[in-house]
């Protein structure tokens, strides 16, 4: 086991599927030295990040990655929401949590699938601390489902009411950074994930807006009287 090779990012494993390709010519040569390139920053940023002398931070982020697991954070804010938030948060609630069920749906599936199951980083090998480590997920690494999960919740309940968004980006952002801290990412896993969870958030919340418009424009009127 010590003398095989760390896995390598996601961006070196499509770029032996472009090269490994019967008759691959000059540009799938050159996407493939790109991607290598980008391999390679993918594993020093994950280093970089394993070498941070950040003690203080190890709990905290360490209980922060465990608590996000199944996506009990949103869970729980959007229950809050619901209960608390009047029709205004009933929406945002159920808009955040059908983001989450698409994205899921589609990270955890065809995307995971779809790179082989990549085997997740070697934390020993590449010098995560630790003291920093949580349970190594048995799925495949790329991407991020945290992150995925995080981003789309955040952008979709953000849609709807606004004054949330950035509260919960920045929550969100904790969570995805949370992964690479503590080793069971690397960062190009964490940066699709939260890219295709904002994604779907923005669409589940742009739908929501137009299945409730009139609603959606008194509250934001209302916010508005309150804060002028």
């Amino acid at each position: 086991m010590t003398g095989s090779p760390p896995p390598g990012p996601v961006e070196e494993r499509l770029a032996d599927r472009l090269v490994d390709q019967p008759g691959a010519g000059a540009a799938r040569q050159r996407a493939s030295s790109l991607l290598r390139r980008l391999g390679g920053y993918d594993r020093v940023v994950y280093r970089s990040v394993a070498e941070l002398s950040t003690p203080r931070l190890d709990e905290p982020l360490r209980r922060v990655s465990d608590f996000a697991n199944f996506s009990k954070p949103w869970f729980l804010t959007a229950g809050a929401l619901a209960v608390f938030g009047g029709p205004r948060g009933r929406r945002a609630a159920l808009t955040g949590l059908t983001a989450i069920g698409v994205t899921s749906l589609v990270v955890n599936q065809p995307m995971k699938k779809s790179m082989g199951e990549r085997r997740r980083p070697d934390r020993h090998r590449l010098g995560v601390p630790a003291q920093r480590w949580v349970r190594m997920p048995a799925s495949g690494s790329f991407p991020s489902g945290h992150s995925a999960s995080a981003a789309a919740f955040a952008v979709a309940v953000g849609e709807v009411i606004p004054g949330f968004g950035p509260v919960l980006r920045v929550a969100a952002s904790v969570v995805a950074f949370s992964r690479v801290y503590t080793g069971v990412h690397y960062p190009s896993d964490v940066l699709v994930g939260a890219t295709v969870g904002a994604l779907f958030g923005r669409v589940a919340g742009r739908l929501a807006l137009r299945r409730w418009p009139a609603a959606t424009r008194s509250s934001q009127r209302h916010d508005k009287e309150h804060t002028s």
